[in-house]
């Protein structure tokens, strides 16, 4: 499995398709994206994670910088999703991560 991450709008679904050297289409059906927001109240988050890692790329916003929520519940979202991040990271063959556009490789081998 990829793991991607990086910052809202950074181009981490640009970046898998190119990685991946997939369509849209392709995109859309083998992998999964926007699962820091499967984390927020989930009961299991390695179960999660080990269900996420079937796809062959799993996408993740981070969204632990920045101003810290003033609700309880926006910061225990906050912290899963830090959470399934490092479990999926932990899982991934491949981890990648996008700023501005640029993939960076923090696991596994750079074959772009």
């Amino acid at each position: 499995m990829v793991f991607i991450t990086g910052p809202l709008y950074s181009g981490k679904k640009s970046v898998a398709k190119s990685w991946m050297h997939w369509e849209d289409h392709e995109l859309e059906q083998r992998a999964v994206w926007d699962v820091q927001q499967m984390a927020a109240g989930c009961k299991d988050l390695e179960q999660l994670a080990e269900e996420l890692s079937q796809k062959e790329v799993v996408i993740a916003t981070e969204v632990g910088g920045g101003v810290v929520p003033a609700s309880a519940e926006e910061r225990m979202a906050r912290e899963a999703a830090g959470r399934l991040a490092c479990l999926l990271a932990q899982k991934a063959d491949t981890v990648i991560r996008v700023f501005c556009g640029i993939p960076t490789v923090l696991k596994g081998e750079e074959t772009l």
